[in-house]
């Protein structure tokens, strides 16, 4: 994929229901350089393992300052809503990161996490230096 005008991989390992793998989810977290935390805004009990994965990326990592972004899903469930909104920015709050509600069914802030998360990993690797600024561009995409 292209964001800002330069070339990435991006590989997407979801590990949802996989509790069981701890370890291959320690390879997974070792070789990753950014991360979107994602829980359901529907099921409140996946938002409470968000801080559980965190900490686990900081310890395999060995570091507290490891790009990523908070992500509450399936905003488009709004009558089945149990984590609010509110919520979702205080716990990104205290984890220190970014945060955004999505929803995959709806293609809502879908591609602009991924993206965010590709700027934080780039900005990263330059040092810290900011990111270009984003430009909008124009464009259609029919699936």
């Amino acid at each position: 994929v292209v964001i800002d005008d330069q070339s990435c991989v991006l590989e997407v390992l979801d590990t949802a229901g996989q509790e069981e793998y701890t370890a291959l989810r320690d390879q997974w977290i070792r070789d990753g350089e950014g991360f979107l935390l994602v829980y359901s805004i529907a099921a409140r009990s996946t938002f409470e393992r968000i801080k559980r994965f965190r900490d686990q990326i900081t310890r395999v990592k060995d570091s507290e300052s490891v790009p990523l972004m908070l992500v509450g899903n399936k905003c488009d469930k709004l009558t089945e809503r149990e984590v609010s909104r509110d919520e979702g920015a205080l716990m990104a709050k205290s984890l220190r990161c970014e945060f955004t509600e999505t929803s995959a069914k709806t293609c809502v802030n879908v591609e602009r996490s991924f993206y965010n998360v590709v700027r934080m990993i780039r900005q990263a690797r330059d040092g810290g230096a900011p990111a270009k600024p984003y430009k909008k561009k124009s464009k259609c995409s029919i699936l």
